[in-house]
């Protein structure tokens, strides 16, 4: 990396570093260069950049080869021609000053090859600002220029503040001085408004200067002018502010900025009847200013287009900055995206805030650095690279400044179809500018495509062993035509004698594996692989010896060998028949360096020891693994210490123990550790010898490590000292607890004074129902003061008191209504989880027990029913005498006027701590009844809070917003005084984030089935987590007798959006058999209790029927309704459960249950839905589903079944509907072109034929073809991701050029195949079509380079005018003409036969409709 001269200003710069990377590809799996077959040098190095060619004669191998290949198979390294890309810096040594290094690079890249370096952006921390304001004189601006004129010296000191060394200059543009943009009468072309300038397209007024004075004195004498369409000509302006460099005094070494100033839409290529009427041609990009600054050529070209705006902008290093109005931003939100570094700000409607908008705009120009390399050469490919940013829409990046960012290139190696190589010099090679808007300087990249003829092939060499017909090049004769052969000695007139290529006992040529030519055997391939060789083909290159199943033991990329005429060759350092014995002794040395412990011999990489034992390691040396220590370890104890297993028993132990101090490291590499359980000591020791041999077996033993002495005697101590601390501690407590509420601490010993309070803890609760997972709330209350004895306090709830009349609403509903009323008991009795499951016996009994002694109450009370959906649960104590209680929970039905009785009477036997023979604790109840509850709590010894479980009320019609108000009543019991009386919970009803339904209000099941599944669905709103709770309900089937009662809760995780509620279903009941009962059977299943957001959906409920299997002997079958069907006897019903499914696009499997009966087979009837049912496919078949094939893609289609027997038919189903699946579409319809020039056309196609679904975007392409219509350059691709925009308008065309156009359809199931024509717009007439009339017309320029690509700009997003603005832009007595402006488009079907042609109609000047067509030509 080079360095480069300090900054300008002197000041420390902050630098950011770029990497150009050229950097080597992987090798593919495939070795491509033997593949290629290269008979010359050349040809070979331009198949891939790893390929080399070997130029040695007598070389037998394929010559193109890698060059590790080429070298392994001996050819020799001075032989082998490998070219290689080159790279250098270039360093301008007269240079003082510059914002990058290095300031050039020179590369020479093969096909295929990448390279890098590094590039550092120096940005001085104070550098020259150029500011020029190019604002809209329309009329409409009048008042916007006064206020400009006066903030000459305000715009002087915000450029003071970002740089000492600045240029403000200014210009002024309104419209083309051409109809219909400007009012072409006499009088109003000297003055349009009183007081105003003549009409003009742009002027350049003050150019670029550093004194404000000049700046402020010129500005003030400028007059307002004024045009008559509302889209005024700024794009003229922009354009010519960009290339006039000279003119407008564009300095090279500072920023330029341009600022935008408009209220108005803007006009752009073939934009206006000018263009229409075939008078103005495409703009030149040139600069036309005169002497006194005034743009010249308005009338004789057109507008620029976007994208030449954008290319023009960046290469002089131009940022625009978009002051404009409200009315007019979201056209210019849109258009200041597609350059690259660009800001926008919103201007007041009198430009008061030019300044501080200005400001704003600096910061975040400064912020962030685009970088982009101009002048790619088509054989090379640039892309940025960085791990922290992401691309901008114009393929760069934005950077900030001192950061890092990367930039790929590569040498293509096909281009259109052809190798770089074949392509012209200047597409092969060119300089590539890599330059950072806002910066001058840019470092130059000289790179070229590698096509050089290899040196070997420059020199010819008429070689004696040629014989004078060819030519020795590279190594090898090059035969003259007629010839060939490695010497060039046979004619290809006279090789038909093969008897050469027979192998001596053999009677087949070149052993029926290859050809015979020359007297020489080419071995056939094997795709593109060399499978024979041999001088008769006679070996095959698979059948070399194998090791470990590989050739040659050849695993992986591990080259070890190669299979050559049927006997593997080694590489170095690899020996035996199968490459499998490496030659070196390094798999032999053992851990003291040596080879085989000097206890044996080294043969094929493994060691032969001497002795072979299984206490023997791989290198002859005692492996100390584990079955070898315990092996000798009870006699090592006996021996040493007399301890172990075999203490006292010494004699059959032939060990010959050394006592040790310490074990020696030479001695004992390894060695055996344990600890000596009787005195919890280790011990070490290490074996000489072979333990198999025992007079050789000697064990060295060190000397015992032993813990320290034991303090087991302190654990008693320390458990005593703890529990003495815990009691010191609770008598503590105990103490504290009975004064704290106290003055002082005189006040105690206890009993503690007389005196407390209680209320609830806080005043107000505010919940989100999406957040909710339980219909109530625990509300805590408090106790203060002496906590000593008992209190209960009586407490109410009333739902809705934010609503004006709520009591009297409840007062006027009917006394005589059935309401369910909660009733919450607490039971003197300890909770087991039993009593959670509702089929355990112990639950069974407490709930018999339960509704026998609650029921013995009520019914005293008129209209009472008895209690059902009884269930318990369990709430923990808070004093020192309670345990975890029981608590009922059961529902009592009885009339709304029954509630004041109902309350009496729990109070009373809950006073009475009993129901019968039912024990409940006294101070605890819950009376809930449809708006309001009444309960009580009870404060026992020493506790100081209980929470109140106050029920919510949650109901489908509650407001968004509802208050419920929780009341302490009284304290009956106790000496308490109520403290916080209320306490207010507001809850907040959002939107559902689910809805929760089962999928139809009804279904039937066979008892055979033993169990009911019944699915439940969940739209998803907003994704999280949801819950609803389901329970069974008799109707005329029976819990117990025909079903098992069900309940449980759903939840649902995020994502999903099915569950299943199962229902077991029992047999028939014999008295139902001998009765002969048919009544209907069946049972209701309910959604309840919707929690965490969900909502229950349109099916809350579902019934279930019941349907019981035939009877046999003589008894008929049962009826039903719904899916089981009345029929007469011995008719068969409808097949029950009947759904269908679709597998493909094509295809639907239809499926149902057996009715009851014994069906012989079935009979589908299927129907495109729509079609009469006369129409329908009639198919028999025998089990209970059915395959309906040959179906079309992405149709609703209707069906139903019916089964037969020996009688008929029966009943059919229910007709049930599936849609198949989508398939690709069909072409899309016939293109049109609408010919606005020779080089801009409009494109236009209709909707496919054949949908087979969801049409979601189409993909057109367009590439030169030449005059036998075959591509000859790269092909563009544009996505149009809006179905509905089947037009695009496509700019800077080739002129006199072919095109193929081609577009295809994409749908859920992929793309469709593609339509395609053939057009030169030159050969067509032009009579172009006005593009305002099109709406949202998608414009490509055919010129971008890739980077435009990727995005579009629509014609709507700048035709439509503002509305709005204080002033109109037009003269001030022809308002009436732009406000009668007609536009007229009528948009087609995608069947229509014009394609989405349209027909525009304009009021002319004079008021009268005048009609203009376009050229079309259709390709059908």
């Amino acid at each position: 990396r080079t360095s480069a001269g300090s900054p300008r200003d002197g000041g420390s710069p902050s630098t950011t570093h770029l990497f150009f990377f050229f950097c080597v590809l992987p090798i593919p799996p495939d070795n491509r260069c033997v593949q290629s077959r290269a008979k010359s040098c050349s040809e070979c190095i331009r198949v891939d950049k790893e390929c080399s060619f070997c130029t040695e004669e007598s070389f037998e191998e394929p010559r193109c080869d890698l060059r590790e290949n080429l070298l392994r198979y001996g050819c020799g390294e001075a032989s082998i021609i490998y070219t290689r890309g080159e790279m250098r810096t270039d360093i301008n040594t007269r240079l003082q000053r510059t914002q990058v290094a290095p300031q050039g690079m020179f590369m020479r890249l093969r096909a295929g090859e990448e390279m890098s370096f590094n590039m550092d952006v120096f940005q001085p921390l104070e550098s020259p600002v150029d500011l020029y304001i190019l604002m809209d004189f329309s009329y409409s601006m009048s008042d916007d220029l006064d206020n400009l004129k006066s903030m000459g010296h305000h715009l002087a000191e915000f450029l003071q503040e970002l740089t000492s060394n600045y240029t403000i200059g200014f210009g002024k543009f309104v419209d083309k001085v051409s109809s219909p943009q400007t009012d072409m009468r006499p009088e109003k072309l000297r003055e349009p408004w009183n007081n105003a300038d003549s009409p003009f397209s742009f002027k350049n007024v003050i150019r670029l200067t550093n004194n404000i004075n000049h700046f402020s004195e010129e500005l003030r004498k400028e007059r307002i002018s004024g045009n008559l369409d509302a889209p005024e000509g700024g794009f003229d302006a922009i354009l010519q502010t960009a290339v006039c460099k000279d003119k407008i005094g564009w300095r090279k070494d500072s920023t330029h900025l341009l600022v935008f100033s408009t209220e108005s839409a803007f006009h752009y290529e073939a934009d206006g009847t000018n263009v229409l009427a075939g008078i103005l041609a495409r703009n030149d990009e040139k600069c036309h200013l005169n002497t006194k600054g005034t743009y010249v050529y308005d009338t004789k070209q057109d507008y620029p287009s976007v994208p030449t705006l954008v290319r023009l902008l960046g290469q002089h290093n131009i940022i625009p900055i978009f002051a404009v109005t409200n009315h007019s931003y979201s056209y210019y939100e849109k258009l200041h995206k597609y350059f690259p570094i660009s800001a926008i700000g919103v201007l007041q409607e009198d430009s008061s805030n030019i300044v501080e908008l200005l400001r704003m705009a600096f910061e975040r120009i400064r912020s962030k650095m685009d970088i982009r390399a101009d002048y790619v050469p088509k054989a090379l490919k640039t892309e940025f690279i960085s791990s922290m940013y992401q691309k901008t829409e114009s393929g760069s990046f934005n950077i900030t400044r001192g950061e890092v960012v990367g930039m790929r290139v590569k040498a293509l190696e096909y281009v259109g179809g052809q190798h770089v190589c074949s392509l012209p010099e200047k597409d092969r090679q060119g300089v590539i500018h890599v330059k950072p808007t806002s910066l001058s300087d840019s470092l130059e990249v000289r790179a070229s495509v590698v096509c050089d003829v290899c040196p070997c092939e420059q020199v010819r060499v008429v070689f004696a062993d040629c014989n004078s017909r060819g030519d020795f090049i590279c190594g090898q004769c090059l035969c003259h035509a007629g010839w060939q052969g490695d010497t060039c000695d046979c004619s290809l007139e006279s090789s038909s004698d093969k008897t050469e290529c027979i192998r001596p006992g053999d009677d087949k040529v070149c052993s029926g594996r290859g050809e015979c030519i020359c007297g020489k055997c080419q071995c056939d391939l094997e795709g593109q692989v060399q499978r024979f060789d041999g001088d008769f083909c006679q070996y095959d290159v698979l059948q070399c010896p194998r090791t470990s199943g590989f050739l040659c033991n050849g695993e992986g990329d591990l080259n070890r060998g190669r299979c050559s005429k049927g006997a593997c060759v080694c590489e170095s350092g690899w020996e035996g028949p199968g490459c499998e014995c490496p030659t070196s002794n390094d798999t032999c040395i053992d851990s003291r360096g040596g080879i085989c412990n000097n206890q044996g011999r080294c043969e094929c990489g493994r060691c032969i020891c001497d002795k072979a034992s299984v206490y023997i390691s791989s290198t002859c040396e005692i492996s100390y693994s584990l079955a070898i220590c315990e092996s000798i370890r009870d006699c090592v104890q006996c021996q040493a210490w007399g301890t172990g297993n075999r203490k006292g028993n010494c004699s059959t132990c032939h060990l010959q123990v050394q006592m040790v101090e310490e074990l020696k490291k030479e001695e004992a590499s390894e060695h055996c550790s344990f600890q000596d359980e009787e005195d919890d000591c280790t011990y070490h020791y290490t074996l000489k010898g072979d333990p198999s041999v025992l007079p050789n077996a000697t064990v060295q033993v060190q000397k015992k490590e032993c813990p320290p002495g034991s303090f087991l005697w302190l654990i008693p101590l320390l458990i005593f000292l703890i529990l003495l601390l815990g009691l010191l501690l609770l008598l503590c407590w105990r103490f504290c607890a009975c004064c704290k509420v106290t003055a002082g601490m005189a006040a105690c010993p206890c009993p503690c004074s007389a005196g407390r309070t209680v209320g609830f803890k806080e005043d107000h609760y505010m919940l989100r129902q999406s957040l909710m997972s339980s219909d109530h709330l625990d509300t805590p209350m408090v106790r203060s003061g002496s906590l000593k004895g008992r209190d209960t306090v009586r407490w109410k709830i009333n739902n809705n008191v934010h609503k004006q009349g709520f009591a009297s609403h409840a007062a006027t509903a009917n006394p005589k209504d059935l309401i369910p009323y909660g009733l919450s008991l607490r039971l003197t009795r300890l909770f087991t989880q039993n009593l959670m499951k509702p089929e355990s016996r112990e639950c069974e009994q407490l709930r018999k027990e339960v509704e026998e002694n609650l029921n013995d109450i009520y019914k005293h009370i008129p209209g009472c029913h008895k209690l059902q959906q009884t269930k318990f649960r369990w709430v923990s104590g808070r004093g020192e005498c309670l345990q975890d209680h029981t608590i009922v929970d059961t529902v009592l039905t009885a009339p709304r006027s029954a509630k004041t009785d109902i309350i009496k009477v729990t109070e009373k036997h809950v006073s009475h701590e009993a129901f019968n023979d039912l024990k409940v604790s006294p101070g605890y109840y819950t009376v809930t009844s449809d708006q309001d509850a009444h309960g009580m709590v009870e404060f026992q010894e020493a506790v100081e809070l209980v929470d109140v479980r106050v029920p919510l009320f949650i109901r489908e019609d509650d407001d968004d917003e509802k208050q419920l108000q929780v009341e302490a009543i009284d304290v009956p019991t106790g000496i308490a005084e109520i403290g916080r009386r209320l306490v207010n919970i507001t809850i907040i009803k959002e939107q559902a984030s689910s809805l929760i339904t089962f999928l139809q209000p009804a279904y039937s099941h066979s008892r055979f089935d033993k169990v009911a599944k019944i699915p439940v669905l969940r739209e998803i709103i907003d994704n999280g987590k949801s819950q609803v709770t389901y329970r069974t309900r008799d109707l005329t089937a029976k819990d117990g007798r025909d079903y098992v009662f069900a309940e449980g809760d759903l939840i649902f995780q995020p994502g999903e959006t099915r569950k299943e509620v199962q229902v077991s279903l029992l047999e028939l009941t014999e008295i139902d058999t001998l009765l002969h009962n048919c009544q209907l059977k069946q049972f209701a299943i309910d959604l309840l209790h919707p929690k965490y957001g969900a909502k229950i959906g349109r099916y809350p409920q579902t019934t279930v029927t019941i349907a019981d299997p035939e009877v046999v002997d003589g008894v008929p079958p049962l009826t039903g309704m719904a899916q089981v069907t009345q029929s007469p006897k011995g008719r068969l019903g409808a097949p029950l459960n009947p759904s269908a499914q679709a597998l493909s696009s094509r295809k639907i499997r239809f499926s149902w249950f057996p009715p009851p009966g014994k069906p012989l087979g079935y009979k589908v009837k299927y129907w495109i839905q729509g079609d009469p049912e006369s129409e329908a496919h009639l198919i028999d078949v025998k089990s209970p589903s059915a395959e309906l094939n040959n179906l079309y893609p992405f149709c609703d289609y209707e069906m139903q079944v019916c089964a037969y027997n020996a009688t008929g038919e029966g009943v059919y189903s229910d007709i049930i509907h599936c849609r198949t699946l989508e398939d690709v579409p069909s072409e899309p319809g016939r293109l049109a072109f609408n010919v606005v020039s020779s080089t801009v056309t409009q494109l236009s196609w209709a909707e496919p034929a054949e949908t087979n679904g969801e049409i979601t975007a189409y993909e057109v392409s367009y590439g030169l073809v030449n005059e036998d219509n075959i591509p000859i350059g790269p092909v563009k691709k544009v996505l149009v991701e809006d179905p509905k925009k089947r037009m695009v308008l496509i700019e800077n065309l080739r002129e006199s050029q072919p095109y193929r156009y081609m577009v295809k359809a994409r749908n859920g199931a992929g793309w469709g195949p593609e339509r395609e024509a053939t057009i030169n717009l030159a050969t067509q007439p032009k009579r172009p079509l006005s593009i305002p009339i099109i709406p949202d017309v998608p414009i490509i320029d055919a010129e971008g380079g890739e980077d435009y690509d990727s995005y579009l700009m629509y014609s709507s997003d700048v035709l439509r005018s503002p509305t709005g603005s204080k002033h109109p832009s037009v003269s001030d007595d022809s308002g009436l003409l732009s406000e009668n402006r007609i536009w007229q488009a009528k948009p087609t079907g995608g069947n229509s036969p014009s394609g989405g042609e349209a027909l525009a109609s304009e009021l002319d000047p004079s008021g009268s409709l005048w009609p203009r067509s376009s050229s079309s030509i259709t390709s059908l």
